[in-house]
């Protein structure tokens, strides 16, 4: 059984910062490589790529939007992956969810469909 639970999210002005992090549990990921991910949410809007990250940290990837401010990384002994996101926009404002591809495949791994298991969310609303 895989779980994954996201945390941190929170109201925030813009400018300001927030660290979300994605803790994995279950037999699968004590066995297996994967890549995780970040998708976002907003309202009325399609689920979109955020970051992702390799089982070795070497492959790191983000949508245009968040270049230079959002910053993945993860501990593979805590099996918890980490989005450092700093300059908060409002249209930052959204449920942020992390996924898990296991086994780590080849592939940009930007699509939500490249997944396949996904946590709960968090909301992260920044306001202006």
């Amino acid at each position: 059984q895989v779980q994954l639970v996201e945390s941190g999210g929170g109201l925030v002005q813009a400018g300001g910062s927030l660290r979300l992090s994605c803790a994995a549990s279950g037999r699968t990921f004590s066995f297996s490589r994967y890549s995780m991910g970040w998708f976002r949410q907003a309202p009325g809007k399609e689920r979109e790529f955020v970051a992702t990250i390799s089982w070795s940290g070497s492959f790191t990837d983000y949508a245009d939007s968040v270049k230079g401010r959002f910053s993945i990384s993860r501990d593979i002994a805590k099996k918890t992956v980490y989005l450092q996101m700093n300059s908060l926009k409002p249209e930052d404002t959204a449920v942020y969810y992390c996924a898990a591809q296991i086994p780590e495949r080849p592939g940009p791994r930007s699509s939500p469909y490249e997944y396949d298991n996904w946590g709960q969310g968090t909301q992260v609303t920044v306001s202006s």
